[in-house]
Parts: structure tokens; sequence; C-alpha cells
């Protein structure tokens, strides 16, 4: 498949776990170089809304930070797989590095100076003319699969975001956005950042919604010491005020709303472990931080 597009033979690969929503090989070509091949799902897949054209967003993601934070290069990409160089070092997921934890908050600094032309996920995805338009239609979407996959939710979360809309009318600029800073996107080599990968989630709008993964299952900004959000603020000035944690509390709501929806295409039961603790997550969220 990617031979002609790549201009020599594939002379080994070993596909990559870790992944939820596409196929990931480690591949090694004839002329020396390592790559990685990432393939979407089949046209027959059920996806949720955001997810349309997903592969396709990512070399978009990539090329557009390049420079900017070390992301791999785009070798080749269709709208069903991209293939990129591979980078050095291990997942975040293996062991704690404070130092990349806060060379990735300064990093993100500088991709949030990058500006989108509209707030929200591209293509026909859900976006808006202004962030709480957009966060709203986000949402939206993500209500209408959980419905459509028959999950459950906490009452109360349309209500919620109807009620901080003006907490969100702040944002009036659509920052570049990664949204999907697990640990397990996140490369430390020596020590120090070496990657970040998997953008294909990208959108458009406020930064603060970058610092809700990278503390995933918890609230960065009740440890003012992470290192993470200490690097980013060196680089900001960004102050968390009552305003600030309004707004990542929305961005929890998200976060965890998607989390459930996406658990039945993902395999992952509605009676899980995980299930569970998720909307436990998301309840104390609606009860304490939005209330």
């Amino acid at each position: 498949m990617i031979s002609p597009a790549l201009g020599s033979e594939v002379a080994e690969a070993a596909e990559l776990s870790g992944g939820g929503f596409a196929a990931v090989w480690r591949a090694t070509l004839a002329d020396g170089r390592e790559v990685v091949v990432k393939v979407g799902p089949p046209p027959s897949a059920r996806l949720l809304r955001y997810e349309a054209g997903m592969i396709a967003s990512e070399a978009v993601y990539f090329r557009a930070v390049a420079g900017r934070a070390p992301v791999p290069a785009v070798l080749a990409a269709t709208d069903d797989w991209i293939v990129t160089s591979l980078l050095p070092g291990r997942p975040l997921t293996g062991g704690p590095s404070p130092r990349a934890r806060h060379e990735l908050g300064a990093v993100m600094a500088r991709v949030h100076e990058l500006t989108g032309p509209h707030f929200g996920y591209t293509g026909a995805r859900a976006a808006g003319p202004d962030w709480p338009s957009a966060y709203a239609a986000i949402m939206d979407a993500l209500l209408a699969d959980a419905a459509d996959w028959d999950v459950p939710l906490p009452p109360g979360i349309r209500a919620t975001i109807d009620r901080h809309r003006a907490a969100l009318a702040v944002v009036t600029r659509p920052a570049l956005l990664h949204f999907d800073l697990w640990d397990g996107n996140v490369l430390v080599h020596d020590d120090h950042l070496s990657g970040l990968v998997d953008g294909e989630r990208f959108l458009y709008g406020d930064p603060l919604l970058d610092l809700v993964s990278p503390a995933l299952f918890h609230r960065i900004e009740d440890d003012p010491d992470h290192p993470f959000l200490r690097g980013y603020a060196e680089a900001t000035g960004l102050v968390v005020d009552d305003a600030a944690r309004v707004r990542l509390g929305l961005y929890r709501l998200h976060l965890y709303t998607l989390m459930l929806a996406e658990a039945p295409s993902r395999g992952i039961p509605l009676d899980s472990d995980r299930h569970h603790h998720v909307t436990a997550l998301l309840e104390a969220e609606l009860t304490e931080v939005l209330r």
C-alpha cells in the first residue's frame, strides 16, 4: 500500500498496540527508514460524529505545528491512511518525567499561538462562529452519539452548558488545540520531551482545553506545582482564577462525556469499572465544580 508513495519497499513491519481508533504499524523500509503507518477504520465502521475525517486531520495538524512542537514528519497521506517518520522515545505512560511534562507545557504555549479560521472542528463536523456556539455544537454531537449507542449519561449536561455560556464567551481567539495530550501520546527520550503524536483530534478553541488531558482524571488547577501547568504558565503568564476553573470544569465535562460515548465503539461494556469511574467523575464535575 505505502511502497509506491514512499519509493521504497517495506522490509518488515509489526503492529503497534494502544490505539483505540486506528490500526498502527511500525515499518522498516528497504532504504533503512523507520516509519509509522496509521490506517483508519473501514467505511463500514460506525463512528462518532467528530471522528469523520480524522486520519486526514492528523496530517493537517502535524504540518501546522512543525517547528513549534516535536511532531513526526508527514511522509505520505490520504484520507484513509498516513505515514510519518518514527520519533525516538517512550510514552510518558512508561514512567514519570517531570522535565518532559514541563517542556510539554512550554511547547503547547507555542502551539497555541497559532490561530484557526473558525471555532471547532474542520470539515462538516461541529463548529461555530464563536466559542460558546462551537462548544455547544461539539457537546450536542457527543450527546447525540451517546443516544445513538444507548449510553446512559447523568442528567443536566446540556443545562449546565447553557448556564455557563458567558464563561465561554470570554474566549475570542480560536487557538490551535491538540486536545488528546494524555501520557500515551507524549514521548520522552533521555528525560526530555521527544515527541507529540496522535494529532487527529485537533480543533480550534480555548487553550485551556489542552490543560485537561495532561492531568487525566484529575483537576490540574488543584495542583499548582504540576509540571505541565508550571511550564505553560511560565510561558504564557496564565493565572487560573475562578473563571478559568469554570471553563476547565466544562472541558472535563466534554472529555468525560466523550469517553462514555465512545465506549461501545471500542468494545468497552457499559457495566465496566471504567464506565462507572468516568460516570462518577462526570457527576462530580456537574455537582461540585459547575453547580
